[in-house]
């Protein structure tokens, strides 16, 4: 891999994608005895949420599936209501990851469909900078004050509406 390849894309040596940061993790099975793909989760009652998450699909390679909770099993996903509700999350063989490490990862996905070469640095750093401290530091607290007032947003409905978390 050169210094700008992204580990989401097929190819014919990698047949089943990794996951960052690590690479070479063999995947878990479905119920079904398939393997998983990646897969981002959104809240597909809030319009906010549905923008964002068909904008940020449009540059995701054919790998990446991006789907409202609303029509998955959450349990296979070893998710609940009250989490999706709240925060995007992005499912993948390494495991679960909310909110701002969520938005990472896609990040990281998106650099691999870009040709032009400053849009898909500009993708790669800002996926870095959500997942990897200091800069996730900051991702973490941005992420969840757009949460928190998404309401507030264009395209956004009552159902947007979320109460934080007391603690």
């Amino acid at each position: 891999m050169t210094k700008l390849d992204c580990p989401y894309v097929e190819t014919e040596t990698q047949k089943t994608p990794t996951g960052p940061p690590e690479e070479g993790e063999s995947w878990p099975q479905a119920n079904g005895g398939s393997q998983l793909s990646y897969l981002l989760v959104f809240d597909g009652d809030c319009g906010f949420c549905t923008t964002t998450a068909r904008w940020i699909e449009s540059y995701l390679p054919p790998s990446v599936k991006v789907e409202p909770w609303q029509g998955l099993n959450l349990d296979e996903l070893g998710l609940t209501e009250e989490q999706v509700t709240t925060a995007a999350y992005w499912v993948d063989g390494s495991g679960l990851y909310r909110g701002h490490l969520a938005v990472g990862r896609a990040l990281l996905a998106a650099c691999e469909q870009r040709q032009r070469i400053h849009i898909k640095v500009g993708f790669k750093l800002a996926g870095w900078a959500a997942i990897y401290p200091p800069t996730a530091w900051v991702a973490r607290a941005l992420y969840r004050l757009v949460a928190i007032n998404r309401h507030r947003l264009p395209g956004s409905t009552d159902a947007c509406r979320i109460q934080p978390p007391l603690s």
